[in-house]
Parts: C-alpha cells; sequence; structure tokens
C-alpha cells in the first residue's frame, strides 16, 4: 500500500480502517464529518483493539460477551474463562483486512489459556495490526522514506468462579502503537511510538435452564474493556483516548437432542469515549477559531476530558441528547447451529446508526472441529456495495486439550 503522508500525526487511514465512513476529518479524537452536524463519528487511538479476532465470534456479526467460553474469551468477555472445560488451550487468527482497497494489511490474533484448578484459569493474548507499506513525505512532498505502520498488545488474564453460575475476570494488556517512526516534521515536531496500557473487567453468568421438554443454557455477561490513559504519538498536549468500550448481552442455547443445539445471542456496544461537540461555524460553512486557533464549542461538552470523567460522562453528552446517545449503541445478533460438537454453521447481523459511523454488515461462517482440533472460518457481507469492509474474511485454528 502506498499512501502519502505529509504530516506526523494519526494517518487519516487509521480512522477509515475502523469507521470505514468517508469526509472524516481527525482533531484530537474529534470527528467532522462534511458540513453534517448531525453525523458525529466517535473515533479513537489504536481502534484495533475492538476488532472482532476470530472466526466464531465475527460469524456471529461480532456477538461474545454471553456466548459459551473458548479460547478466546480473554477479548469479549474475561469472566467466562474460568467456566472453561478443557485443560488448556491455543487460538491463532488472521484476517487480511481492507482487502478491497490494499493487498498488505491484516489483523493477527494469538491466544491460550490454562486452568488452574476447577474454579480458576489463567489466559494470554496477543494481537498485531499491520497496516502495509506506506510512503513518508514532508509538507514540500520530500520523500521521508519508507514505513509500515503496526499496533501490537500484548496481555494476560485471570479468571474465577465466584460461585457455581457467577464468574469474574480481569484482564491487563500493554499496547504500542508506531505509525509514523520517528521522523520530525518541517515544523520541528517530532513523532514517536504511542505507549499505553489497557485493563478489561468482566462478568459472566451461566443456568441451566428448561424450555418446555428442552434443555437448554442461558447465559448474560457484562464487561468493560481497555480501561486506560490516552495514549500520545507526539507531545503530551496531543492525547487521543483509547477505545474503552461498553459491552453487555445475553445468550440461549436450546439443546434438542444430545446432537443437535442452537444458540441465539444478543450483544450491545457502547464506546465510552466523549462524543464530539458542535462547534461554531462561520458565515461560510468554514469551522470559527478564536486569536489562538483553537475551536470553540457551540453545543456539547468538551472532549478533552479526564480518563474518568470521559468514560463515565459519555453516557450523557451528546449534543442531541438521549436520542444521539440512543445512535451511539451498536447491535450485534448472531446464531450457532451446533452438531455433535463437530460440526457449526453460523451466522449474524451487525448494526451501527448511520450518524455515527454506518457499519451494517451481514456475516457468516462454518467451523469444524476434530478431536482436539479445530478450524473456523468467516466471511462479512456489508450492506452497502463497494463498501471497504466488503469480503473481508477471517481464519482460526486452535488446538484443546482435555484433563
Amino acid at each position: 500500500m502506498k499512501i502519502s503522508v505529509s504530516h506526523l500525526f494519526k494517518p487519516f487511514f487509521v480512522s477509515l480502517i475502523c469507521f470505514s465512513s468517508t469526509e472524516l476529518l481527525a482533531q484530537n479524537s474529534t470527528i467532522i464529518a462534511g458540513q453534517d452536524p448531525n453525523r458525529r463519528v466517535i473515533t479513537t487511538a489504536v481502534p484495533f483493539l475492538n476488532f472482532a479476532p476470530d472466526s466464531r465470534h465475527s460469524a456471529m456479526g461480532d456477538v461474545g460477551v454471553a456466548t459459551s467460553p473458548d479460547a478466546n474469551s480473554a477479548h469479549w468477555n474475561a469472566g467466562k474463562l474460568a467456566f472453561i472445560k478443557d485443560d488448556m488451550g491455543f487460538s491463532l487468527s488472521y484476517s487480511p483486512w481492507l482487502g478491497r482497497l490494499v493487498n498488505d494489511m491484516s489483523v493477527s490474533y494469538l491466544t491460550g489459556y490454562k486452568k488452574i484448578d476447577e474454579n480458576s484459569a489463567f489466559g494470554f493474548d496477543l494481537r498485531y495490526f499491520n497496516m502495509g507499506d506506506i510512503q513518508l513525505t514532508d509538507g514540500r512532498g520530500n520523500e521521508l522514506g519508507e514505513f509500515t505502520p503496526r499496533d501490537i498488545a500484548i496481555g494476560g488474564t485471570y479468571s474465577r468462579r465466584l460461585s457455581e453460575n457467577l464468574g469474574l475476570g480481569i484482564s491487563a494488556r500493554f499496547i504500542h502503537s508506531n505509525l509514523s517512526g520517528n521522523i520530525s516534521s518541517a515544523g520541528g515536531a517530532e513523532s514517536r511510538p504511542g505507549i499505553t496500557v489497557g485493563t478489561d473487567v468482566g462478568l459472566y453468568y451461566n443456568k441451566d435452564v428448561m424450555a418446555g421438554n428442552k434443555e437448554g443454557e442461558w447465559s448474560w455477561g457484562v464487561a468493560i474493556t481497555n480501561i486506560g490513559p490516552k495514549i500520545t504519538y507526539n507531545s503530551a498536549e496531543d492525547l487521543d483516548y483509547i477505545p474503552t468500550n461498553f459491552r453487555i448481552g445475553t445468550a440461549y442455547q436450546v439443546k434438542f437432542d444430545q446432537y443437535n443445539s442452537l444458540t441465539f445471542a444478543l450483544d450491545l456496544n457502547k464506546l465510552m469515549v466523549p462524543t464530539p461537540p458542535i462547534y461554531k461555524r462561520n458565515e461560510d460553512g468554514s469551522l470559527f477559531t478564536d486569536e489562538n486557533g483553537n475551536l470553540e464549542i457551540e453545543e456539547g461538552r468538551d472532549p478533552n476530558r479526564p480518563l474518568i470523567a470521559g468514560m463515565f460522562g459519555s453516557f450523557a453528552d451528546a449534543p442531541g441528547g438521549f436520542s444521539e446517545e440512543l445512535q451511539e449503541l451498536m447491535i450485534s445478533f448472531g446464531m450457532e447451529y451446533l452438531y455433535n460438537e463437530k460440526l457449526a454453521i453460523r451466522t449474524g447481523y451487525f448494526h451501527e446508526n448511520i450518524n455515527k459511523g454506518g457499519r451494517r454488515y451481514f456475516t457468516m461462517g462454518v467451523g469444524f472441529n476434530y478431536k482436539t482440533l479445530g478450524f473456523d472460518f468467516s466471511y462479512l457481507v456489508p450492506m452497502e456495495q463497494n463498501h471497504p469492509l466488503a469480503e473481508t474474511l477471517r481464519i482460526s485454528l486452535g488446538y484443546n486439550i482435555s484433563k
């Protein structure tokens, strides 16, 4: 991929990767889309932390907070990991990213777990986001060389049952984001890799139930992921939120007989990041700035708030009030048919409001298990033609060892 970059701030394509929307202008996590005051897309640094990394859950519309536990539980809900049945396991996932636009971007995810005893387990995960080759230039168009932007996150998880049905999990990870190397711009601003940390907290509840004469399992989960300080790529004055996310959901598995079962799952997501305000504009429609070159807010709250204030204030800071807060909810729905624990067929749907990014797509996939090995595949079908996420596929390989 060849992209000319004339400054050392977050490249435009990072916003494109996360939101796949058009006419985005980034400034300290504030997005102003075209001239439409209703279109306030929330963006963050290191958006790859919220990409669905594995094939099973991405085939189910990106649900996962309350589905049955597996090796990828650390991403979706750390509280699930203590309920996993096998003694130890690993999973490796790979996805070419934005394949309709470029051919050298990819997301890789390696994760594993080890049961400590019947009630607790440890896990680890490593995710790597390769953004392909870019051509860096200065403000005059002079080439500064090629570079491969990349993001890396390494984390560990501890999960424990608090009771027979309830589990709690905590994850911590180190995040390293290198978007433009260590190159100084003509104005003297020096770029550097962004470094921060993140923490997840998750609760998971699972219980056997009866629906008529059919056995089943009902579960719910809630998780807050990527709680951590802001990240910077140049100076302490230019800070960006990482994608702290609130996820809540439920799942129900009905068992028709000893071989056939069907799972329904629903997740709701919301970024715990401040909503961009409405900025003042001049008569010609351009953004108004004061004598110091700063934008002035016409309606809404200052998005550059401390971490805790920004997280919890994000539930009530949208300039459009409660109706706009509802627009910030992302909805995922998925189904999984499982035959004899060996064959899985999955499908799902993901919905995001048009004013908040507009990602809407169907997903599908299959899974095969043979003894200790597992293979999963997923495919994404967007609602729009020629969408950047079209033809996105993920492949996962798993290895589980029973007690």
